[in-house]
């Protein structure tokens, strides 16, 4: 029987704005026993995404609001300490599944995948290889309905959906690929990726005027991450019946008002633009294929990612807050166990 302690985030009071760490409380308790047919599952990895500020507040959206005082919830990798009975999962088993923001947790093995750290290191199936990945793969190819003539612009592209999308679409045999960073260094990566060009909107200036010096010959299909000023600049350059992924709108999570529209939102008339918005456990059919062709491309040497990780549990908090601040380069992680 083992013992020890098991910590957890919980969260103590709904954000207003940009989260707080006096918004979080850190509680430990003693590690749980699996019950007959249970695992013990010791989390090595966990993931924050920008979604989690959604759940953060009491409204009703795609997934339930996190609860005051209950242990948050979140991507997370980890390995089988415990196997009691468990005809799914034995001792040794890297699993996948919604239990981050706790070192330790039991289950039944509901809502967890087995995982192979030996295609990839364990983390990168919360990025890359996970959801931000088929989030990537997804966007851009079934809501963008990307063609190999396609111009394509990417905002936050180098992020964790970001970076993805620039390979992808390079992958795919477009020759025009534009992403914006908040960072000279990050600006220099876009460009080991392959990008044809990367704007540094903190330095930009005009974003718009940069996006036409980038791409004179407009834009087919725009990823959206950012929304606000990107999403207005991306308008003032789409050409007709170009197709606008909405991904996700970070600009705006924290706002404490009511952010006012793009102003050009005619556009969407004038240019007969497609703007989507999706979300991406809609989209679970694409996962073999995505699978497969990650795999080829990892293969190949033509997919690759960067990391941002925080260690110990005490800094999730940390981490949840520096992502929208810009602090990750690449995908924001917290390291839980060296296994």
């Amino acid at each position: 029987m083992r013992t020890g302690k098991n910590r957890d985030i919980r969260l103590k009071s709904r954000p207003v704005g940009l989260p707080t760490p006096d918004n979080f409380e850190l509680v430990e308790g003693e590690i749980p026993h699996p019950g007959p047919g249970q695992i013990l599952v010791r989390n090595l990895f966990m993931s924050v995404d920008p979604y989690m500020r959604g759940r953060m507040m009491d409204r009703k959206s795609y997934v339930p609001p996190f609860q005051i005082g209950e242990v948050l919830q979140g991507g997370a990798v980890g390995v089988v300490v415990t196997s009691n009975g468990n005809g799914q999962f034995q001792e040794g088993d890297h699993v996948l599944g919604m239990d981050g923001w706790r070192e330790w947790f039991v289950s039944s093995g509901a809502g967890l995948q087995k995982v192979d750290p030996k295609l990839a290191p364990a983390q990168a199936y919360l990025g890359a290889l996970g959801m931000p990945g088929l989030t990537a793969y997804a966007g851009l190819l079934r809501i963008g309905e990307l063609k190999k003539s396609d111009r394509v612009f990417v905002s936050a592209a180098s992020g964790a959906v970001g970076a993805i999308v620039c390979q992808i679409a390079r992958n795919k045999g477009c020759e025009v690929v534009v992403g914006s960073a908040g960072s000279d260094e990050k600006c220099a990566y876009l460009k080991e990726l392959g990008c044809t060009a990367a704007i540094n909107y903190r330095t930009c200036g005009d974003l718009g005027a940069a996006l036409a010096d980038a791409m004179p010959g407009g834009i087919d299909v725009y990823f959206d991450n950012v929304g606000g000023s990107h999403l207005t600049a991306a308008l003032n350059n789409m050409n007709t019946f170009g197709h606008i992924v909405a991904c996700g709108m970070i600009e705006i999570y924290n706002a404490t008002e009511a952010p006012k529209g793009p102003p050009n939102l005619a556009n969407i008339v004038g240019q007969s633009l497609t703007m989507r918005g999706f979300i991406v456990l809609n989209h679970i059919d694409m996962l073999p294929a995505f699978q497969r062709d990650m795999g080829a491309w990892i293969a190949e040497g033509k997919m690759t990612w960067r990391e941002t990780v925080l260690e110990g549990i005490e800094r999730a908090p940390e981490a949840l807050i520096g992502l929208f601040k810009g602090d990750n380069f690449g995908k924001m992680l917290v390291k839980l166990s060296d296994g």
